[in-house]
């Protein structure tokens, strides 16, 4: 993802924040024991963390505050209402356009990045310039878990797809927390470890299916979430880079599930006609 170098941060109102453009995110300069043992062992798991289930969905575009955005995150409802103020009151707030960059893969881990408002979306990219997209992440929701404890950079890049507001946690202030709470650390480490799963999903299928399989499935996937009609979550673009392709590869292939009677789409509205049929093409052998 290349962003401009000329532009300049636009300074938001808030003492504790800006506003990043995405001509400007390219100049942003990166600022229970056992459990925390474990979670440095599952660096990949972080950037897995936290695939919604709608992953479009967020809070309407309201933005929660830091002290609301904990609160509604799993891993820290076992804090008390004084210590998640406190720990709100550590966080840094930024706000990012659509398009802009949060992070980079290999930039210095600043700390857990709490999403706030919007949605953002969790890359890979090849020495060529082609990128994977691992996962999207909506709000309210938590980004780069493992890195805050493992010592090492981001292993993958996070961009905003809508208007986004984020409250970055220090490490050493998280560190604290998980001390002082080790089920944070624990919530964290079970988050982790169902991502971990999913990016080994996500590898299988990558490697072994045939971009029709991987279409396919994506489909099955959001037919069990919505039933047999729903709106398309991703662009032809997004979902290409969700199952490791292009744009065209994937608007070839269904055109050709609806020549062929599986699928029915209208206005970017999916319509299953026969999930036996889509089964079967997510399930065939090579």
């Amino acid at each position: 993802m290349q962003t401009g170098a000329s532009a300049k941060p636009r300074h938001s109102v808030q003492s504790k924040g800006w506003m990043v453009t995405p001509e400007a995110s390219s100049r942003i300069a990166p600022t229970g024991q056992m459990a925390m043992q474990t979670l440095h062992a599952l660096q990949w798991g972080s950037i897995l963390h936290a695939m919604p289930q709608s992953p479009l969905h967020s809070n309407g575009g309201v933005p929660l505050t830091a002290n609301e955005t904990l609160a509604q995150i799993p891993m820290f409802a076992g804090l008390d209402p004084e210590e998640r103020a406190t720990l709100a009151t550590l966080a840094v707030e930024r706000r990012y356009e659509a398009g802009a960059i949060l992070f980079t893969e290999g930039m210095t881990c600043e700390g857990l990045y709490l999403i706030g408002a919007g949605v953002v979306k969790i890359v890979k990219t090849t020495s060529s310039g082609r990128e994977i997209m691992l996962a999207l992440e909506a709000a309210p929701a938590t980004v780069a878990e493992v890195p805050v404890f493992d010592g090492g950079p981001y292993p993958a890049s996070v961009a905003a797809v809508r208007d986004t507001v984020a409250y970055i946690i220090p490490k050493a202030s998280l560190h604290r927390a998980c001390r002082e709470h080790p089920e944070i650390a624990l919530k964290m480490l079970r988050v982790t470890g169902q991502r971990l799963r999913q990016l080994v999903m996500l590898l299988q299928a990558v490697t072994f299916g045939s971009v029709r399989q991987r279409v396919a499935r994506q489909l099955m996937d959001w037919q069990a979430e919505h039933g047999e009609e729903f709106a398309l979550p991703l662009s032809h673009e997004e979902l290409a880079m969700r199952i490791g392709t292009v744009r065209e590869v994937v608007s070839r292939n269904l055109s050709r599930f609806q020549a062929e009677g599986l699928i029915v789409i209208e206005r970017r509205r999916v319509r299953v006609l026969d999930a036996a049929g889509l089964r079967s093409e997510a399930e065939s052998e090579l």
